[in-house]
C-alpha cells in the first residue's frame, strides 16, 4: 500500500501577523490554507514559519520531508545561509520543492535557479488566466484548457530563470502582459516547480484550481524510488580487466 506524501507547508507568516485585512482572508496563515486543502487530499502535513527556532527547517523536519512547499515575500534575507544550504541539500538528495508567488526571489530558489529571478511586477487587481500549454501534464490534471483568477498582481516576462525543463502554464493579464507561471526543473535527484499565483492580498489559496495544482504538483514532486547513487574512486571493476 503507498504511504501517504509527508508535506512541509513554509510559509514567512508575516503579512497575516501585521496586516488585519490579510489575517481576515488567512486567518489561519497562507500556510494553514493550503495544508488544511493537503490534509483533506490524504498527505501528512507539517507546517513551519520564519520566526519558529531554525525557521521551523530542521533537519530532522526536512528528513521527514517528501515536498516542501515555499512562499516568502518581505523577508527573504532574514532566511538564515545555513537553512538554505541544509534545504538545498535535501533538494539534491530527491525533496520535491514547490515554490509559490513571490518565493521566485527566495535565497533557495535563487541559489537552486542560479540566476536573479527578476521580473517586471504592478498591483492592480486584475485578472489572470492561465493558460495550460503541456496538455497531459500531470500537475495540469482536471484543469481543462485554462483557468482565471478575478484579481491579481501581474508578473510580467522578462522572467529571469533557466529554460524551464516542462512549461506547464503561461498567463495573461487584463493589462496585456504575459508570464511563464508554472516551471517545472530537476536538480540533483530533486523536481522543482514554480507557481506564480498568490499575492497575499487576494483570496487565491481559496480557489479551487490553484489549489488542485499545488496538490498535483505535490504528487509529481514526490521522490521516485531509485538505486542508491554512488560516486568515487572505483577500484574493483564491474568486467575482468586484461
Amino acid at each position: 500500500m503507498a504511504t501517504s506524501t509527508r508535506v512541509t507547508v513554509w510559509n514567512e507568516y508575516r503579512h497575516e501577523k501585521q496586516n488585519p485585512e490579510i489575517a481576515a482572508i488567512y486567518p489561519q496563515g497562507i500556510h494553514g490554507a493550503i495544508a488544511g486543502y493537503l490534509r483533506g487530499h490524504g498527505c501528512i502535513v507539517h507546517t513551519a514559519t520564519l520566526d519558529e527556532p531554525h525557521h521551523g527547517l530542521t533537519n530532522h523536519v526536512l528528513d521527514n520531508t517528501d515536498v516542501l512547499i515555499w512562499w516568502g515575500h518581505m523577508a527573504h534575507g532574514e532566511v538564515k545561509d545555513e537553512i538554505v544550504e541544509q534545504v538545498h541539500d535535501h533538494v539534491l538528495r530527491g525533496m520535491g520543492l514547490i515554490v509559490l508567488h513571490s518565493g521566485h526571489f527566495s535565497k533557495i530558489f535563487k541559489r537552486l535557479m542560479g540566476t536573479t529571478c527578476n521580473l517586471k511586477w504592478r498591483e492592480a487587481g486584475e485578472r489572470e488566466r492561465l493558460w495550460v500549454v503541456a496538455a497531459g501534464h500531470p500537475i495540469a490534471d482536471g484543469i481543462g484548457e485554462y483557468f482565471e483568477i478575478p484579481h491579481e498582481e501581474m508578473y510580467g516576462e522578462f522572467f529571469d530563470i533557466p529554460e524551464p525543463e516542462t512549461l506547464v502554464f503561461v498567463s495573461w493579464f487584463q493589462g496585456g502582459e504575459v508570464f511563464r507561471s508554472g516551471c517545472c526543473y530537476r536538480r540533483g535527484q530533486g523536481r522543482i516547480f514554480y507557481f506564480r499565483p498568490g499575492h497575499e492580498t487576494y483570496p487565491t489559496y481559496h480557489q479551487p484550481e490553484v489549489l488542485r495544482v499545488i496538490s498535483n504538483a505535490v504528487r509529481w514532486a514526490k521522490p521516485v524510488e531509485r538505486p542508491n547513487t554512488t560516486y568515487g574512486h572505483r577500484p574493483e571493476p564491474i568486467e575482468p580487466l586484461k
